[in-house]
């Protein structure tokens, strides 16, 4: 017999699993531009490559919550349910603050770049 929350919540870890590729490979390609173009070394690239340092953490934060959340994707009962949805409120809160910071230095990059 297949309970119906195990599947959602498997439907759920994956589609976190697949922002997370996203978001690190944007990650990397912003980081690369900002390497290539030598923007890295000025005081705005610094403080850009500091941002997108700070959401590639926010990122591995994700990727162990979302570790132990596989690990716990089994469990049923009340509780569990509880325990499930504030890590998915976490997962959901660090992924749109890695999300803003890529995003910020993006925009950081866009200025340096254009001069």
């Amino acid at each position: 017999m297949v309970h119906l929350s195990v599947l959602r919540a498997q439907r759920r870890l994956g589609a976190y699993q697949e922002s997370i590729g996203a978001l690190l490979a944007a990650n990397r390609q912003t980081f690369g531009r900002l390497h290539a173009s030598g923007a890295l070394f000025s005081r705005e690239g610094a403080r850009a490559g500091r941002d997108l340092l700070l959401a590639h953490q926010h990122l591995l934060r994700v990727v162990a919550l979302l570790q132990r959340l596989s690990a716990r994707a089994h469990l049923r009962g009340r509780a569990a349910l509880v325990r499930l949805e504030g890590a998915h409120r976490e997962l959901d809160r660090l992924l749109e603050r890695s999300s803003a910071l890529a995003e910020q230095t993006g925009t950081h990059l866009g200025r340096i770049c254009g001069r």
